[in-house]
């Protein structure tokens, strides 16, 4: 299992490159792996508990005098949640998941981003003796963990091969004294002998294994080095482990405890329902110009994410965007890696900045006020989907997750299937994915109902209010005859003629247009030729996308034709009716819904809205003096009931949500003076 030295570079989950073959993301991305030992970070700081590392570029060196920040553990997981996270109780599962650990037990978690997973590890690390070894993919984010735990007093550190030899050193010193109570180290340093004798010298609290779902074979983000996690419980048997992740079906699940040898763990389900994400797939036309009237209309000076699918198109959209007004910055494999962490980290401690990125972004991003997440080209499934929109609204406030979905979008991800690597059986797990997605976009249903039940959760309604096909309600209409139509060109194409063609020449010919194309193969002539003038371009783009959908036409040949399928004739012959979905004229707007999850946490009046302001403006100043995101100094909500609240000093700023012993001795000074200001 073990090699004796780091690996150079691990091969990760796929990016599609432009010809939409496959790559691995960058080895610094948020989801990457480990580089070679000595390759620069995110800033190229150093994961020692007692220092900063070296300097970042555009980062000020930390203030000498700053205050010194209390340490706290405590055999009582509730004053560990109060002293040093600022909050006065847990939510959902956290009380139970938290005191099981604690108590020894094993645990596979489930819950949603911004659910309050790392909680979970975090405070039984704390309560328990030792260090809490944290087992995450995300190398280019250890750092920015690593500030945030500091900041509230508690003692982190990482391993990773963005440190040099002395910063190593120095963090496996800490861990051996017993002056860490987490340490952070990629699946990859496992492959390291002398990584694995250093763990086994010192004293483990707990394993935490985050984004558990890498370790599935078949998922999304299989990493392969997250299988080597399996031997943890046989070194260390009297050490429990917790694995979390924020999206799995039942099926995942149990693949999951099967690989990491979690049979014994007790599962905790929280609800995969995100109610302040509003669901809305659009029709794609022209997606660039739509996304840009969704981002004037509703998200001007937002922070977001846009997927797109291949690195040409990133670059494409980001150009566009920029070009319109709209700060945004791209993200892909093939940007140089100084380019990549840049940008990352501008995204990170910025406002108002669009990220426009392929799927090698994204995971482990703790950003909280992401207002949207835009895709402009197809998830390849439900589970990619679900966890790349969770990346929005993770402060709880109203967010869009926003889907460009149209007949290319089918026909290319049914054609990359074809054309995937694997056998027969991996093929048809790939097809599988892709249905549940496409019945997604295709439903007439509430789209969070659907979400929903695809992770085996009951919503406890038919209606969430809170997406497209709520708030404006989507009819269906009898396609048999429309269906028939198409089919029938599609037949007569093949056995009168032995030609097959694409959606556009299709849809010509049912139109009766005389192309160039047309006349050049004596299509007019042909009996079908214009018997489909009801219906309208968009209309038959609709009919026929739903028709490759659920498999009643399929993509063939190197020109991704249009040919049967084995349930094509039932439906030509009438033996088979079929409803399909109508398109809305327009979707709801996301700014002007009702649903629940659509206010924010605290409503500011006229006077807390400019100290909330004020406060913004100084924690920017402070995030920008240490050079760490803005949300590692104080969420927007802690400054909403900040400013909403204006404590008069510092035990009344004490018992604000968010603000524990290490967060009020760093800043509440300074909190306290900016408010004097306000009142001045």
């Amino acid at each position: 299992m073990f090699d004796p030295a780091a690996p150079d570079e691990i091969p990760l989950p796929p990016e599609p490159d432009d010809d939409h073959g496959w790559e691995p993301p960058p080895d610094d991305g948020p989801g990457g792996s480990e580089g070679p030992a000595g390759s620069a970070g995110p800033g190229g700081r150093g994961g020692s508990a007692r220092s900063g590392g070296f300097e970042d570029p555009g980062r000020s060196d930390m203030p000498t005098d700053e205050p010194v920040v209390p340490r706290v553990r405590s055999s009582d997981p509730q004053e560990v949640l109060r002293r040093v996270f600022g909050y006065d109780a847990f939510r959902g599962d956290q009380q139970e998941i938290v005191s099981h650990v604690v108590a020894g037990g094993d645990a596979l978690v489930l819950m949603p981003t911004g659910g309050g997973k790392s909680l979970c590890y975090q405070v039984p690390a704390l309560v328990r003796e030792g260090t809490g070894v944290v087992v995450s993919p995300l190398i280019a984010l250890m750092q920015d963990q690593v500030d945030a735990l500091q900041a509230l007093g508690v003692r982190a550190g990482f391993l990773n091969s963005t440190q040099d030899a002395d910063e190593r050193r120095l963090t496996e010193q800490e861990f051996l004294a017993g002056e860490l109570d987490l340490l952070y180290l990629a699946p990859e340093r496992l492959r390291v002998e002398s990584t694995v004798r250093l763990l086994e010298r010192g004293r483990i609290a707990l394993f935490a294994i985050d984004e558990a779902h890498c370790v599935a074979q078949w998922g999304h983000d299989f990493r392969p080095d997250y299988l080597l996690l399996s031997e943890l419980h046989g070194r260390w048997p009297d050490v429990p482990r917790i694995a979390l992740t924020a999206t799995a079906t039942e099926a995942t699940r149990t693949e999951i405890a099967q690989r990491l040898q979690l049979t014994d763990a007790r599962h905790f389900v929280a609800s995969f329902d995100r109610p302040n994400i509003q669901y809305r797939i659009a029709p794609k036309n022209e997606p660039r110009k739509q996304l840009l009237e969704l981002l004037r209309a509703e998200h001007a000076g937002d922070s977001g994410i846009v997927y797109c699918l291949s690195r040409k198109s990133v670059e494409q959209t980001a150009e566009f965007l920029s070009g319109q007004g709209i700060r945004a910055l791209p993200y892909h494999a093939g940007l140089e890696a100084a380019v990549r962490r840049n940008n990352q980290s501008r995204f990170l401690r910025e406002d108002g900045l669009v990220m426009v990125a392929t799927i090698a972004f994204g995971m482990g991003i703790d950003k909280p006020d992401v207002r949207f997440v835009a895709h402009l080209d197809l998830p390849k499934s439900v589970e990619g989907y679900y966890q790349e929109t969770g990346r929005a609204g993770r402060d709880g406030e109203p967010s869009t997750a926003w889907l460009a979905y149209g007949l290319a979008d089918v026909v290319q991800q049914r054609k990359m299937i074809d054309d995937s690597e694997g056998d027969a059986a991996h093929k048809r797990r790939l097809g599988m994915h892709l249905d549940a997605m496409l019945a997604l976009c295709e439903t007439t249903e509430c789209r969070r109902v659907q979400l929903l039940r695809y992770f085996g959760q009951d919503a406890g309604t038919s209606r969430c209010g809170n997406c497209d096909t709520c708030l404006t309600p989507v009819s269906s209409w009898d396609g048999t005859v429309a269906a028939q139509k198409a089919l029938s060109a599609v037949w007569r194409l093949k056995n009168e003629r032995r030609q097959s063609f694409g959606a556009v020449h299709l849809i010509d010919i049912l139109l009766g247009r005389r192309t160039a194309k047309v006349e050049q193969f004596s299509h007019d002539q042909l009996s079908v030729f214009g018997i489909g003038t009801e219906l309208s371009e968009p209309q038959w783009r609709s009919v026929i996308r739903q028709l490759v959908a659920r498999r009643l036409l399929a993509v063939g040949g190197l020109h991704s034709t249009l040919v049967f399928t084995d349930d094509s004739p039932a439906v030509m012959r009438g033996e088979k009716p079929l409803m399909l979905r109508s398109e809305p004229e327009r979707a709801a707007r996301s700014r002007s819904r009702s649903g629940p999850g659509s206010k924010p946490a605290v409503e500011l009046s006229a006077d807390a809205a400019p100290v909330f302001e004020r406060l913004r403006s100084w924690r920017a100043g402070a995030a920008k003096e240490q050079g760490v995101p803005a949300y590692v100094i104080f969420h927007d909500a802690t400054l909403r009931e900040i400013a909403s609240r204006t404590p008069a000093d510092r035990a009344a700023l004490g018992t604000i949500a968010g603000i524990g012993e290490g967060k009020l001795a760093r800043y509440g000074d300074q909190v306290l003076e900016v408010l004097r200001g306000a009142d001045a």
